[in-house]
C-alpha cells in the first residue's frame, strides 16, 4: 500500500449522482474496487466501477455503462480465489449480468452485459426487482424477488429459472440463501420472514411476523448470518430497531437492538465473525453490534461512527458493508474487515474501523 493509504483513517470520493446501490468486489486482485449506481429520475441511469490508486489515495474511474432504471441492488460474483470471469450483477426492472473487461492498464476497464433474465416472456410488461442474491456455494445460482409476490431461482449458465414461486401475499422485499444452495428467507410488505427450501417447494415456514396480518409493518431487508445459519436479521419500514431472529425458535425475535434515533435502512453481518452485526439509519449512524452476550439483552453498540448527512450506503471493505438509503442494501465484505463504506447524498467514503 502507498504512504498515502498508509497514513490516511480515510477516503472520500464524489458521483456525479446520488448513489443508490454500491458494491465492493470480493476478488482478492481487486482491492478496494467499488461498484456504485445512480439515482436519476429518469430511464437512463449509471452504473460506475471505482478504484482506489493505493499510492495516490484517491478513487479513480475504472469503467461506466447504461443502466436502465437505477439499479435496486448490485452484487460482484461471489469469487473469492478470482478464478471464474469477473462478473457483476444488478437488478432493476430485470436481472441482468455483466462482464468487466481489464484494459491494456488498470484504470481502464470495459463492460459488456452477457445476459438479460426474463421469465415473463410472453407479455410486454415486467414487474420490478426488488432486491437478489447470490448463491456463495454456487456462484451459478441468483435469487431474485419481485413486486408480483413472486422469487425466482435463476441458473445464471443457461439463462433459465430453475423455479418460480409465489412467495408472499404482497411484495416481496428481499431475498437471501443461507448457506448451501437449497435453503434461502425472503420478507416482504406482508411483514413476514419466510423460509423455503427447494428440495420441498409445496411448504414454506414462516419464522416472524412483525404483527398480526393485515396490519402487519413491512419488512425491508433480510440478512443471513453465514457464519451461524441460525441467526437471521430483519427490520421494518418506518422502525428505528433491528430485529434478530432465531430459527430455532420461530415467532420470537431473540433480540432487537435499538441504538437508532431514525429508521434502520441497512443491515449486514460480518463475513468474519458470526456475533457481530451492522446496521444504518436514517439517523446518519453506523452501528456495529456485538451480539456474544445473547440470550441476554444487547443495550449499547461496540462502535458508531456519524455520517455527515443520512446514510444511502455502507460498505464494509473485505467484508463490505454497503448502505442505501434508497435501495436499502448494506453488504460487508471479506477481504479487508477493518475498512467500511458509507454513501449518503452524492458521496461514498471508506474508512478504517
Amino acid at each position: 500500500m502507498g504512504e498515502a493509504s498508509k497514513k490516511k483513517e480515510i477516503f472520500t470520493y464524489e458521483a456525479p449522482w446520488e448513489i443508490y446501490g454500491m458494491s465492493w468486489s470480493v476478488r482478492p486482485d481487486k482491492r478496494f474496487r467499488i461498484a456504485v449506481g445512480s439515482f436519476i429520475e429518469e430511464y437512463s441511469n449509471k452504473v460506475q466501477i471505482i478504484q482506489l490508486n493505493e499510492n495516490k489515495g484517491q478513487f479513480q474511474e475504472t469503467a461506466i455503462f447504461d443502466h436502465p432504471y437505477p439499479t435496486t441492488k448490485i452484487m460482484w460474483i461471489p469469487d473469492k480465489v478470482g478464478t471464474q470471469k469477473d462478473l457483476l450483477a444488478t437488478t432493476g426492472d430485470y436481472l441482468r449480468l455483466w462482464e468487466v473487461q481489464s484494459g491494456a492498464s488498470s484504470s481502464n476497464s470495459s463492460v459488456a452485459m452477457k445476459k438479460l433474465l426474463n421469465n415473463n416472456k410472453n407479455s410486454e410488461f415486467c414487474a420490478p426487482l426488488t432486491s437478489f442474491d447470490w448463491n456463495d456455494t454456487d456462484p451459478s445460482i441468483i435469487g431474485t424477488s419481485s413486486i408480483d409476490t413472486t422469487c425466482t431461482i435463476w441458473n445464471i449458465e443457461t439463462g433459465q429459472a430453475k423455479t418460480q414461486l409465489i412467495a408472499h401475499d404482497k411484495e416481496v422485499y428481499d431475498i437471501a440463501f443461507a448457506c448451501g444452495t437449497e435453503v434461502f428467507a425472503s420478507v416482504g410488505a406482508d411483514g413476514s420472514v419466510r423460509l423455503f427450501d427447494l428440495r420441498s417447494l409445496e411448504h414454506s415456514t414462516i419464522i416472524y411476523e412483525s404483527s398480526t396480518p393485515p396490519d402487519a409493518p413491512p419488512l425491508l431487508r433480510l440478512a443471513w448470518n453465514k457464519q451461524d445459519t441460525n441467526y437471521l436479521a430483519t427490520f421494518m419500514m418506518d422502525n428505528t430497531s433491528v430485529v434478530i431472529l432465531d430459527i430455532r425458535v420461530p415467532s420470537l425475535p431473540v433480540a432487537e437492538l435499538q441504538g437508532h434515533e431514525q429508521s434502520v435502512n441497512a443491515i449486514a453481518w460480518a463475513p468474519h465473525s458470526h456475533c457481530h452485526i451492522c446496521s444504518a439509519g436514517d439517523d446518519a449512524h453506523a452501528l456495529i453490534w456485538d451480539l456474544q452476550a445473547l440470550p441476554r439483552a444487547i443495550e449499547d453498540p461496540i462502535l458508531a461512527y456519524k455520517a455527515m448527512g443520512e446514510i444511502n450506503q455502507l460498505q464494509v471493505l473485505p467484508a463490505l458493508l454497503s448502505f442505501s438509503l434508497l435501495s436499502l442494501l448494506l453488504q460487508w465484505s471479506a477481504s479487508q474487515p477493518d475498512w467500511v463504506a458509507i454513501g449518503f447524498g452524492q458521496q461514498m467514503q471508506i474508512l478504517r474501523v
